[in-house]
């Protein structure tokens, strides 16, 4: 008798959670770098922005190939027992997690400045290019195999947004409360000491959620490796034969450009403009609250009005926003953080929309060209957004030290303050409204083809 094959469990809120734990893993150790890692390098360690920025924008062109490269290797390699994504969580939990932590060691503030910048290149490349890259890469691609089915995919999106504002709860609004302090002329300080027992804790709960991920998420979609072909031929001609691809990079790079400069500035809007480490904690709250506030309405409005059609609205919104808060110079920390929730109302829907952008992507490859390679798209489109990460972190750096910010100043003149607040309004204003024209006039994936590929690729799978 034939061998019987354990039958596969339909798509539920199991792989919903698993998904959601995954992108909670991811943000214990990106938002806590995109969040503090410039404070820790510049307040901590007393590397110069300017250093700092070229580490960021440098640290990209290894990413150029070590993305890529993943994303070949778990499209070439044998599925694994766990499937062909999954085991990667369960391989590069412990890597990432360490090499995370080891960059925050705050006992090297007093070591000579070379030595320094050699150990803050050496520990941020083994972090984000090489073990980052080896969990994110899969673990994005997996979506496209935990299910076929769009609605399914709007949710894994929804969920894995969900993640990471749940991460962004507990990053962005303890982390300001537990690493700053204020010293008696009201300024705010940075708690080195606390910095790196903070981080080993985030690397800790890292570990844990990827291995959730990888407990409660179930492969569906099975596909053979793809073929060992001349292989940058493949990745040039997606890339500029792609609209869709080439239009979501395009997006996403603005779109990382945009958050992670607002979430790097909003660090010394607060702690410099404002004083108020605590506003630091109420805007981070705010994103988090409008993500979980509007989860439950992403995958039925999705499919009514298309996530194309909505997240252009949502980022034209969202960039009308701060474009506001830069005319009216506001003064006051409530009413800077009133003003924003409109940004980061719009903000938060797109992040919650944008990872099922990919799959759409995918799909849309997979119907023009025959053949599909889930990692290979998904690294490009990663690369793109560390493209974005690279230009918040160098721009970050570059304008703190281009406006004569002073690492070490206990307080900034009124002109650096200035500046900072002008920095951290105008940048995400013009990135986010630019976000929005290339979802409306170049992006070609609306509602109804996104359904048409979808009813292709099921007739190809029934005909097989």
């Amino acid at each position: 008798m034939p061998e019987k094959t354990k039958p596969i469990r339909p798509f539920g809120l199991r792989d919903k959670l698993g998904y959601l734990f995954g992108d909670f893993g991811n943000d214990f150790t990106f938002l806590f770098a995109s969040s503090f890692l410039m404070v820790f390098y510049t307040k901590v360690l007393g590397i110069s922005g300017s250093m700092v920025g070229t580490l960021f924008l440098a640290a990209r062109f290894v990413d150029a190939v070590t993305d890529i490269t993943m994303g070949r290797i778990v499209d070439t390699m044998k599925p694994a027992r766990g499937g062909r994504f999954r085991p990667w969580l369960r391989r590069m939990a412990g890597p990432v997690a360490l090499a995370s932590f080891l960059m925050y060691q705050s006992g090297l503030a007093g070591a000579p400045m070379g030595l320094k910048i050699a150990y803050m290149v050496v520990t941020y490349l083994l972090w984000g290019s090489v073990f980052y890259t080896a969990v994110n890469i899969p673990y994005g691609s997996m979506a496209s195999a935990i299910s076929d089915v769009p609605a399914h995919r709007a949710a894994l999106s929804t969920y894995r947004s969900v993640g990471a504002s749940l991460a962004s709860l507990v990053i962005g609004v303890g982390g300001p409360l537990l690493v700053y302090s204020q010293d008696a002329q009201g300024n705010q300080v940075v708690d080195g000491g606390r910095f790196t027992l903070i981080a080993g804790v985030f690397s800790l709960l890292a570990i844990l959620c990827y291995f959730l991920c990888y407990a409660l998420c179930t492969e569906r979609v099975q596909t053979e490796p793809a073929g060992r072909g001349p292989r940058a031929g493949e990745i040039f001609q997606a890339l500029v034969s792609n609209r869709a691809l080439l239009s979501i990079i395009g997006a996403a790079i603005l779109l990382l450009l945009s958050q992670l400069m607002l979430s790097q500035m909003n660090n010394f809007l607060f702690m410099d403009y404002f004083k108020n480490s605590a506003g630091l904690s109420a805007v981070n709250m705010l994103g988090t609250v409008l993500t979980l506030a509007l989860a439950p309405f992403t995958v039925p409005l999705s499919e009514r009005f298309g996530k194309k059609e909505t997240g252009a609205l949502a980022t034209g919104v969202a960039g009308a926003a701060f474009l506001l808060l830069f005319f009216l110079r506001v003064k006051s920390t409530a009413q800077y953080i009133a003003i924003s929730a409109l940004g980061y109302l719009g903000l938060s829907w797109f992040n919650l929309i944008i990872w099922a952008n990919i799959t759409d992507v995918i799909d849309y490859q997979q119907v023009r060209t025959g053949s599909r390679s889930d990692g290979t798209v998904y690294a490009v489109y990663s690369f793109a957004r560390k493209i974005g990460q690279a230009l918040a972190g160098g721009m970050g750096g570059f304008t703190l030290t281009a406006i004569g910010y002073d690492e070490l100043a206990p307080a900034q003149t009124a002109a650096v303050n200035g500046a900072i607040y002008s920095v951290t309004t105008l940048v995400p204003a013009i990135g986010l409204l630019a976000v929005s024209a290339i979802l409306l006039f170049w992006y070609p994936l609306d509602r109804k083809t996104v359904q048409a590929n979808t009813r292709e690729l099921q007739r190809r799978a029934r005909e097989q």
